[in-house]
């Protein structure tokens, strides 16, 4: 398996208990590096640009919508108003290329890509140019960058957005949920994806390639998986609870295990993929007979819904406690079943999401949980 790197086992800063700021919670880390808040050259004969944007990450929600605060000012303050250029974009996290958000002079603004029609400056108070980012999607997580250009000068600042699950789904310890990291394998056996087919198969399943930070939580709260995976980052990893062969070794300690970055379209492994709370429902439906996978996907149909993916059934589990011991097909082809409190004949005695792996499509051994979208 290579020379592993263990990755030292440092407590993420908290989140819980944070003051409520403008309908969003925020964490008490500063951006990466002191990256955020820009302070400006001169200009003007000595007037100085400045751009303000929280240093705190910023909390929300699937499906929500949500402002990314920035402002801008001039140091001493000017008299008359001046015409600036805004540019706000997406910054990378795993070396693809930035994504442009949106462009703005005065009133008049462009958006791109997959922000059209979701975004628009807020411009609510004069120098706000605070974006607005409408029913948020699982991919829009990450930094964002606010750019303000007076002519010649430019200044920005970053805003960092992380999705939880939605603020209504609480643990049963009244903290709030974040997701749910799940390990995904190809039909064909493990170690088939590259990175940018991982990041593919995630999407298909309803979810994204998980972080770092998401898979950390997730050995935090007991994930234990011996199959190395990609995550957002480009790096392969993998979380261990209970050290043993061929997992690095007994003598190795509990942690998140790593190879470090590989090659992105060369190396070839599993992915960790992560997914927040549904929009609708997820449940096994109840047939009178056992059905084929094509069989199984007509049945949801006929039901008035789509038969479910694997990160709408990890997400029903983690978040609205799903709980059958019916073995059921899934939109991948593969068979699975979600147990929240585990019992005799219903596997391992602790709670998860267990596989059959891909099944002969002819097979009817099996049910089917569908998804219905509220």
């Amino acid at each position: 398996m290579g020379l592993l790197l263990l990755v030292p086992l440092l407590l993420l800063p908290g989140s819980y208990g944070l003051p409520f700021y403008n309908g969003f919670y925020y964490s008490n880390s500063a951006n990466d590096q002191n990256l955020g808040n820009g302070h400006g050259k001169d200009l003007l004969n000595g007037v100085k640009l400045v751009v303000e944007t929280p240093e705190e990450t910023l909390f929300t929600y699937q499906g929500a919508s949500v402002i990314l605060p920035c402002r801008y000012r001039y140091e001493p303050a000017l008299v008359s108003p001046r015409r600036v250029r805004v540019k706000w974009w997406k910054l990378s996290e795993n070396g693809a290329p930035e994504k442009d958000v949106l462009v703005a002079i005065g009133l008049r603004h462009r958006s791109f890509g997959d922000y059209q029609g979701r975004v628009h400056l807020r411009q609510d108070k004069e120098h706000d140019v605070s974006l607005e980012i409408q029913d948020l999607r699982l991919e829009d997580y990450g930094r964002y960058r606010c750019e303000v250009i007076d002519g010649l000068e430019d200044e920005s600042g970053l805003v960092e957005l992380e999705l939880r699950a939605e603020s209504q789904e609480r643990g049963g310890n009244g903290q709030e949920v974040r997701g749910v990291v799940f390990p995904y394998q190809s039909p064909n056996g493990r170690y088939q994806f590259n990175f940018h087919e991982g990041q593919q198969v995630c999407a298909e399943q309803a979810a994204v390639v998980a972080s770092f930070e998401q898979l950390f939580r997730a050995w935090e709260e007991g994930l234990d998986w011996c199959n190395a995976g990609w995550l957002q980052d480009a790096t392969v990893q993998y979380p261990i609870m209970l050290p043993r062969q061929p997992c690095g070794g007994p003598g190795l300690a509990p942690g998140v295990r790593s190879y470090g970055p590989r090659h992105r379209r060369l190396h070839r492994y599993d992915v960790f993929c992560f997914a927040t709370a549904l929009k609708g429902r997820v449940y096994y439906l109840e047939h009178p007979e056992k059905l084929t996978l094509t069989e199984a996907r007509e049945a949801c149909q006929e039901d008035d819904a789509t038969i479910a993916k694997v990160g709408q059934l990890f997400a029903a589990w983690k978040f609205h406690g799903l709980d059958r011991c019916d073995a059921g097909w899934l939109a991948d082809g593969s068979v699975r079943y979600p147990v929240v409190h585990p019992h005799p004949n219903c596997g391992p005695p602790e709670p998860g999401v267990r596989s059959f792996g891909f099944p002969d499509p002819q097979s009817r051994l099996y049910g089917v949980y569908c998804y219905r979208q509220h």
